[in-house]
């Protein structure tokens, strides 16, 4: 879903809380689009080797060439990428909403976490 203020966003994160459910949802930021992925509330992480396979799938995905940070992989995939919970930036509410779909493939599958 996208969601335009903290209002709309904090009923997503409810609703995902109460359904068990991870969060994977689209706002528009300041330079175009977010996609913010969360797990916090479910007591659970990505594994490492989750975490590695999507930054390598978001970072393939982009059709544009940046320098990438030896540590934390962030400029590489044009956000954050963490255990827990990220934010990636897309232009477009049409790219935004196709890496989010990406992102849910790894998020939502329970053999991804820990």
């Amino acid at each position: 879903p996208v969601y335009e203020t903290r209002a709309e966003g904090q009923a997503l994160w409810e609703r995902c809380a109460d359904r068990g459910l991870p969060v994977v949802a689209v706002r528009e930021g300041e330079r175009g689009y977010v996609v913010r992925y969360d797990l916090g509330h479910l007591d659970a992480e990505l594994s490492e080797s989750a975490l590695r396979d999507l930054r390598d799938h978001v970072r393939s995905a982009r059709s544009y060439a940046v320098r990438v940070d030896p540590l934390s992989g962030t400029e590489a995939v044009g956000g954050e990428t963490g255990h827990v919970a990220g934010d990636l930036h897309a232009p477009t509410e049409r790219d935004a909403r196709e890496l989010a779909s990406r992102v849910s493939a790894f998020v939502f599958d329970e053999s991804n976490r820990v």
